[in-house]
């Protein structure tokens, strides 16, 4: 089980990643500076499977960084 752990993890890294970088970014530092508009958009679709994906990824990792530390 030990052996397993650290590759679980990786693994789980891995896609926590790819999850993050394939979300659609914003329009960045346009909006810290007064720009960008002010609308509020809601996440639909594939936008939406990928923000669970990603809660669910963190937390995945969280917990397998603690079980790595308990074992």
């Amino acid at each position: 089980m030990k052996q397993y752990l650290p590759l679980a993890q990786i693994i789980t890294a891995i896609l926590l990643i790819v999850s993050i970088l394939l979300q659609q970014r914003g329009t960045a530092l346009g909006s810290a500076f007064g720009g960008g508009g002010g609308f509020y958009a809601t996440r639909r679709g594939i936008q939406k499977k990928l923000l669970f994906a990603s809660v669910v990824l963190g937390s995945l990792f969280i917990l397998l960084a603690l079980l790595n530390l308990l074992i």
